[in-house]
């Protein structure tokens, strides 16, 4: 585990092999093959290939828990019970669902965790001023900031905190390929071109940290 130098918070892939997460992502690797996996409390690496890329929330909640915080796959039976995660009749995973997961986060791991339907750039920054974190709806195309954007929202990642010269926002990408998009800063402009508006807040200073 990396912690930020910047915000002190945890640097978490939702890959258990943080140096294979682009050739998952992005070269078609199997995450079975991920050598690692039993590190994320699934019980076999087909459970860690099904639900690995569905865990960004996850991560990020574990993040903001800091480094006391259960595994990634504990984390998930407890949204599963919240309903935060749910599957179809044909086994398709759902989620994350922001309101059984505030409860969630609430109510088991302490954190005053409030859904943000609509919630504006400048929204965002305010949330960060009053020492919030914010786990905020991304297209997963922001680890790749200089192209066009292919969409907004599908991916969450963890806001720490305002840029250090106060323009732009500091994020933990779960699925980012190398440390610079993992614990990552860009100007709000260019975030906003892959946020989708919406997410949850928690205090700034997790537990654990």
């Amino acid at each position: 585990m990396t912690t930020c130098r910047t915000c002190g918070v945890p640097v978490l892939t939702q890959f258990a092999s943080p140096d294979l997460v682009g050739a998952i992502v992005e070269g078609g690797l199997d995450p079975a093959e991920d050598p690692r996996w039993v590190e994320s409390g699934a019980s076999s690496p087909a459970e860690y290939a099904r639900w690995s890329g569905h865990l960004c929330g996850m991560t990020c909640l574990r993040m903001a828990l800091g480094p006391a915080s259960p595994d990634l796959f504990t984390l998930r039976d407890g949204a599963v019970k919240y309903d935060a995660y749910t599957e179809d009749g044909d086994g398709v995973i759902k989620g994350l669902v922001y309101a059984p997961f505030a409860r969630y986060a609430s109510e088991v791991h302490g954190l005053d965790a409030v859904v943000h339907r609509d919630l504006s750039p400048a929204g965002l920054l305010g949330l960060l001023d009053e020492g919030r974190s914010v786990m905020a709806s991304v297209h997963y195309g922001i680890r790749h900031p200089r192209t066009p954007a292919p969409g907004r929202g599908g991916h969450l990642v963890l806001v720490t905190a305002r840029a250090a010269d106060g323009d732009g926002v500091h994020f933990h990408n779960p699925s980012g390929t190398t440390a610079g998009t993992r614990d990552a800063t860009l100007p709000l402009p260019v975030f906003e071109r892959f946020f989708a508006g919406r997410g949850v807040s928690l205090p700034g200073d997790g537990v654990g940290i």
